[in-house]
């Protein structure tokens, strides 16, 4: 997949393309239908099939005080939108410049004038412009100016529930511990990916050493608690690399808390053991790690040997939830 970080850096003549364009917060099922009509409009058409997105939610820079956390940070954002089916993805940079952009000038200087669309999807509810203004009532008044055609999807619903799919119903199901509903929702394993860094080795000392992600970490932290899941190891940081990371797999038991026990972590903190492993050196590495289930909630321990017990009961839970 090629990326874009800024109209300026389409060549000239990268059209005709299917312009996707939403916050793809998390890329769920949702989204996917909204690509996945853009993949197939592109095939009958002989065009690009592109993402048009931003690097934050609007809401970080317009009204920050309600913004939510995001489900994916922005490397994970474009690794899922490849996966999807995305021949391009244009990244754009939401700053003050671009906040204050008329829809007009959005459709005319991005859409039309660097990408050469020819098919529009959005859905229902998507808003675009200086204040909001835009549309897809506005997008289908300027497509006969500009050439284009306008396709609104509808949304995804769940049968059960009868509610949308949502960025928001995700992030209320994982702060919730809610692992399988969210996975569900997203049509795959929920995960944060971030850099292995040292903590206080208390798990080494008890036997069951964990890789510690650093706090700025990409993506959604679920409810405190003991998780079943993998750690997929992506190895030392490579700055500017084009091509295909490798990456080794493996199952894990992940720990999500401020280790109540001791009641010597101020912030929650993410960290992952590594089933059978306690020679894995991770420091350094760049690591994703997903999410398969929920084991038990977070508790204080009356001591290292209830503790052990617990962990030991909890590598046991894990095996099964992952086999």
């Amino acid at each position: 997949m090629i990326v874009f970080r800024d109209p300026s850096e389409v060549p000239a003549g990268f059209g005709p393309s299917v312009v996707a364009i939403g916050k793809f917060d998390g890329v769920h099922s949702g989204h996917r239908a909204v690509i996945d009509r853009a993949r197939v409009d592109a095939a009958a058409s002989g065009a690009r099939v592109v993402a048009v997105t931003f690097d934050r939610n609007p809401l970080a820079l317009l009204r920050p005080e309600i913004c939510p956390d995001s489900l994916v940070g922005v490397e994970q954002k474009l690794r899922l939108l490849a996966d999807a089916g995305v021949d391009a993805t244009l990244m754009l940079t939401f700053d003050r410049t671009l906040a204050d952009l008329s829809a007009r000038e959005f459709v005319e200087h991005v859409l039309v004038g660097a990408l050469g669309v020819r098919i529009v999807m959005v859905g229902a509810d998507f808003r675009f412009g200086r204040g909001g203004a835009g549309n897809p009532e506005l997008l289908r008044e300027l497509g006969p100016e500009f050439g284009f055609e306008v396709d609104v999807v509808d949304d995804v619903r769940a049968i059960d529930a009868g509610r949308r799919v949502s960025s928001t119903w995700v992030r209320e199901l994982l702060d919730a511990g809610e692992i399988a509903d969210a996975t569900r929702l997203l049509g795959r394993s929920h995960s944060v990916r971030g850099e292995v860094v040292h903590g206080l080795k208390r798990g080494r000392e008890l036997g069951f050493p964990t890789a510690n992600l650093s706090a700025d970490l990409e993506g959604f932290v679920p409810a405190e608690g003991v998780y079943a899941g993998w750690l997929v190891d992506e190895g030392m940081p490579r700055d500017g690399a084009s091509e295909p990371r490798s990456s080794v797999r493996y199952p894990a038991a992940i720990s999500i808390g401020t280790n109540p026990t001791f009641d010597d972590v101020k912030v929650r903190q993410v960290e992952a053991y590594v089933l059978d492993e306690t020679d894995l050196d991770l420091y350094g590495h760049v690591v994703e790690i997903e999410f398969v289930g929920r084991i038990r909630g977070m508790v204080a321990f009356e001591g290292i040997g209830p503790l052990i017990a617990q962990m030991s009961d909890d590598i046991v839970r894990v095996r099964r939830e992952l086999t």
